[in-house]
């Protein structure tokens, strides 16, 4: 390797990465986007956000017909393309890096290529969390091999190098014919997600016993098995439930748990920095969800200390994380997910000795630290290509 070359491997590198939604942690691409530019930060590269609610380089919110009002329920808004906002915020970086294929990120790819940048992209987006909250439309056949197909069109075909978070993400886009060099990389979780105190092996399980979910209200995210499978359980007395989260079902799934829980529930927004408190008063992590590409709030969870009950789906990545049979259940399973519960809240020892050894195997295997360095890796093989 030449020296000019080492010094390329070395420098730090000036990123502009576009997220419709910029400023706002209130949803996971948003939130992971925030997270690794200041991890970027940290580790000496410079980062511009561009996008609604960006501090340097804010867009405007595009307000799409119906489609903009479910978003927002979600936390998310769809940012205004803008030529004159892309030429400024790209002018002297290295790469662009794009987030999500909708306009903003369709036409920030194209004023890049214009201006001879290189540009990689996130799979962020799962199509099948777009028809499970796109209400008659997910009974369409064919639906999701449409939308996988109209993101490639969009976006994604256009650009060499594509993140996508887990092995079942990367198998997806390839069984739909993604063509581009897909780098799989976690996430990861920030060390301020750091592990509870465990109870002793002797301790009985706590009353009130405390299920945390974390997750959108929406339906794919499935927390209705969850009330139901806590109404259903021997302990259900003993269950106090809280979902962390927004979107559309958060009156529907208040009403649910105030009728069938023995205990109330708390079912709403969290801010994120309040998350990691959240997560350690916990005694037990459940994610019913049918479609994840990842599922951060799993990795947060188990970072946190808390031993995790999935549900094992095939459009879910999350099911990779069970470390043991009494983590999974069979998805949307009711009466399976019951008995997990109640197994966990009868092995006390278990529930604390599997805690701490889900945080000590997410501290190894997730960080944001080691997935930014990836990423990194990434973005200096698409200047490398670019150049060529």
């Amino acid at each position: 390797m030449s020296e000019n070359e080492k010094n390329e491997t070395q420098r730090p590198l000036t990123i502009a990465m576009v997220v419709d939604t910029s400023g706002n942690r209130g949803n996971g691409t948003s939130n992971s986007a925030l997270q690794w530019a200041q991890e970027l930060e940290r580790q000496g590269h410079h980062v511009r956000l561009v996008g609604i609610g960006a501090p340097e380089y804010p867009a405007r919110v595009n307000h799409v017909p119906l489609v903009s009002w479910v978003a927002k329920k979600q936390q998310m808004q769809f940012a205004e393309p803008s030529d004159t906002l892309f030429r400024k915020a790209f002018d002297g970086v290295d790469v662009v890096h794009i987030y999500t294929p909708f306009r903003f990120g369709q036409h920030a790819c194209k004023v890049a290529k214009q201006m001879g940048i290189a540009v990689t992209a996130g799979y962020h987006v799962q199509p099948e969390n777009v028809t499970y909250s796109a209400g008659p439309l997910k009974y369409v056949p064919g639906i999701d091999s449409f939308i996988y197909w109209l993101f490639d069109i969009w976006l994604y075909r256009k650009i060499d190098h594509v993140h996508v978070p887990t092995e079942l993400g990367a198998s997806l886009l390839r069984s739909h014919g993604y063509k581009s060099k897909l780098h799989v990389i976690s996430n990861g979780y920030e060390s301020r997600f750091t592990p509870k105190r465990q109870r002793k092996a002797d301790e009985p399980s706590p009353v009130p016993f405390r299920i945390v979910a974390s997750g959108r209200l929406t339906n794919e995210k499935n927390h209705v098995a969850l009330i139901r499978a806590i109404a259903r359980c021997r302990h259900a007395q003993d269950i106090e439930l809280v979902i962390a989260g927004t979107g559309p079902l958060k009156k529907r799934l208040q009403r649910m748990a105030g009728r069938l829980l023995s205990r109330p529930a708390s079912i709403g927004f969290h801010r994120n920095a309040d998350m990691p408190a959240l997560l350690r008063s916990g005694d037990l992590l459940v994610h019913p969800s049918i479609a994840d590409l990842e599922s951060v709030s799993v990795i947060e969870g188990m970072a946190a200390g808390l031993v995790p009950v999935i549900a094992s789906s095939s459009l879910s990545a999350a099911g990779q994380f069970a470390l043991l049979d009494e983590s999974l259940f069979p998805v949307d399973d009711v009466d399976a997910l019951a008995r997990r519960i109640d197994w966990w809240i009868d092995h006390p020892a278990q529930l604390a000795k599997w805690g701490g050894t889900y945080a000590e195997h997410t501290k190894t295997n997730y960080s944001v630290e080691s997935s930014v360095r990836k990423f990194v890796a990434m973005e200096r093989e698409a200047i490398a290509d670019n150049r060529r």
